[in-house]
C-alpha cells in the first residue's frame, strides 16, 4: 500500500558532476533563471567516458527511516550503476547516494544509429526518475520522486575555440562536431609526422623508405630493433667510418653493449720504441709493436648470444684496407 502525506519524510538534492553548457530550446518564452535551473539539474554524458549524478537524502522527521533507492527512465538500464552508504538514515541525518553513468564508446557508431533508410532520429535525450521508496511500518510506505535529463552529447574541442555566447547553444555544438570529425585527423596526422619520420618510431612498413634516404642496406640478419638503430645512425657512421670511435659506435649499435672501455674496447698494442739504456738481451724492441694493427675487446654478460662472423663483418667494413686486428669476446662475469 502506498500512502502519500501533505509533508514529505524526506528532502532529495540531485547535484550533477557534469553539467551541460547547452540543452535544446524548448521554449522562447522561457526566462534566463528558469534556463539556468533546467541545465542545473541535468547530467552530460559522453560515450566512453563516466559521468555521476549525486543523490543526497536528508531525514526530515525525528525517527530514523529505512529506505531504498531506485533509478527507472527510458534509457537503457545498463548506463547506470547505484552507490549508496546504507539503508537506514537517521533522524535529521543525510545521506548520499551516488549514480554512476557510462554509454558505449561506440554510441554514435552503433548500427542502430547509422542503419540505412531510418526514419526516426537517434535518441539524445533521457529522462531519469531517481525514486526513494520509504518503509513507514509493516503495511505502508511513502515514495518521493525526483526527475531529471540525461544528454548525451559528442566532445568537441572545437568548442573552446568559440564564444561563450554560441557554447550555450546546443547546435552549434554538434554542428562544430561534424567539421572536428573531417579536419581533425588530418591534424593529427600532421602533428605526429615527426614520428613518422623517425626511424625508432616509424611504423615497420616505412623502414625501407628511410633506410633508402640514408643509403643504408637492409640486410635480414638484422633484428628490427638493430635496424632501426642503425638506419638513426647511418649518416653518423658514413662521418666516422675508417676511425676508432666510428667502429666502436657500429658494434655498440649491433650488441646493445654499453658504449665504455669496460664492455668495447678497442687498442693499439704499441709499447715503448727504440728503447736503448733500459734494454735487456732478448727484449730489446726498435719500433713499438705491429704497425696498423688494433685488438678488439668485447665483454658481455652473455658472449653466445652474439654473433662472431657478424662481428668480423663489421669490422672489416669499417676498418681501414691495410689494418690487421684481433678479435676477444669475454664473458663479462669472468
Amino acid at each position: 500500500m502506498v500512502q502519500s502525506r501533505s509533508s514529505p519524510a524526506v528532502r532529495i538534492v540531485l547535484t550533477p558532476m557534469q553539467i551541460p553548457e547547452a540543452l535544446p530550446v524548448s521554449s522562447l518564452t522561457s526566462s534566463p533563471l528558469e534556463s539556468m535551473d533546467v541545465v542545473g539539474t541535468n547530467l552530460l554524458l559522453h560515450p566512453g567516458e563516466p559521468s555521476e549524478m549525486i543523490v543526497q537524502v536528508q531525514n526530515l522527521e525525528r525517527r530514523p527511516l529505512r529506505m531504498s533507492l531506485t533509478v527507472e527512465g527510458d534509457f537503457p538500464s545498463s548506463w547506470c550503476q547505484i552507490g549508496t552508504e546504507g539503508s537506514e538514515l537517521a533522524p535529521s541525518a543525510k545521506m548520499d547516494a551516488v549514480l554512476y553513468f557510462q554509454i558505449p564508446t561506440t554510441f554514435f557508431e552503433e548500427q542502430q544509429a547509422i542503419i540505412a533508410g531510418r526514419t526516426d532520429k537517434l535518441t539524445l535525450n533521457f529522462r531519469c526518475i531517481v525514486s526513494v521508496c520509504i518503509n513507514q511500518d509493516t503495511d505502508t510506505e511513502q515514495i518521493q520522486q525526483e526527475e531529471f535529463g540525461l544528454y548525451i552529447r559528442p566532445y568537441s574541442n572545437y568548442m573552446e575555440f568559440l564564444p561563450i555566447l554560441y557554447r550555450e547553444v546546443d547546435y552549434i555544438g554538434r554542428f562544430m562536431k561534424i567539421f572536428e570529425q573531417a579536419f581533425q585527423p588530418v591534424i593529427d596526422s600532421f602533428n605526429v609526422m615527426w614520428a613518422n619520420l623517425d626511424p625508432l618510431t616509424s611504423p615497420q612498413a616505412l623502414l625501407p623508405f628511410l633506410a633508402h634516404w640514408v643509403a643504408w642496406p637492409i640486410d635480414s640478419v638484422w633484428n628490427l630493433n638493430q635496424q632501426r638503430r642503425l638506419i638513426r645512425r647511418a649518416v653518423e657512421l658514413y662521418r666516422w667510418r675508417g676511425t676508432r670511435k666510428g667502429l666502436r659506435l657500429y658494434l655498440h649499435l649491433y650488441t646493445g653493449l654499453p658504449l665504455d672501455e669496460e664492455h668495447i674496447s678497442i687498442t693499439e698494442p704499441f709499447g715503448q720504441s727504440f728503447i736503448l739504456g733500459e734494454a735487456k738481451l732478448g727484449t730489446a724492441v726498435l719500433a713499438g709493436g705491429r704497425a696498423f694493427h688494433f685488438v678488439v675487446h668485447l665483454r658481455s654478460d652473455r658472449p653466445h648470444s652474439i654473433h662472431e662472423e657478424l662481428i668480423r663483418q663489421i669490422i672489416e667494413q669499417e676498418k681501414p684496407a691495410y689494418c690487421t686486428y684481433e678479435l676477444f669476446m669475454e664473458n663479462f662475469s669472468s
